[in-house]
């Protein structure tokens, strides 16, 4: 299936990178590699990734890179990342609120 990064979740990897930067710059570029490839195989089987706990919804779907959680969005004819977010990030209380 095709896995799509929505502008949120493009926008949260420039985010990220940005703030691992400031002390690794190295470090920032391959950890952004290691997430992108992470998410990209969501496709190969996107029920494999755990549903949400905090939204309970089949299709609201998450896999860990680390200590972050890619979110995606399974549709019927591709996958959307959502987000990437810290683990400690708390999510919003509705999950159209996610970037």
């Amino acid at each position: 299936m095709r896995v799509v990064w929505t502008a949120q979740a493009q926008a949260r990897l420039t985010e990220i990178h940005a703030y691992i930067a400031k002390d690794q710059p190295l470090n920032a570029s391959r950890f952004i590699d290691r997430v992108t490839r992470r998410g990209d195989r969501i496709g190969d089987h996107p029920q494999a990734g755990r549903v949400v706990p905090e939204y309970r919804q089949d299709d609201l779907r998450e896999v860990f890179e680390g200590a972050y959680r890619i979110i995606y969005r399974i549709l019927a004819d591709r996958v959307d990342v959502v987000t990437v977010r810290h683990g400690a990030q708390l999510l919003p209380a509705e999950p159209g609120e996610l970037h």
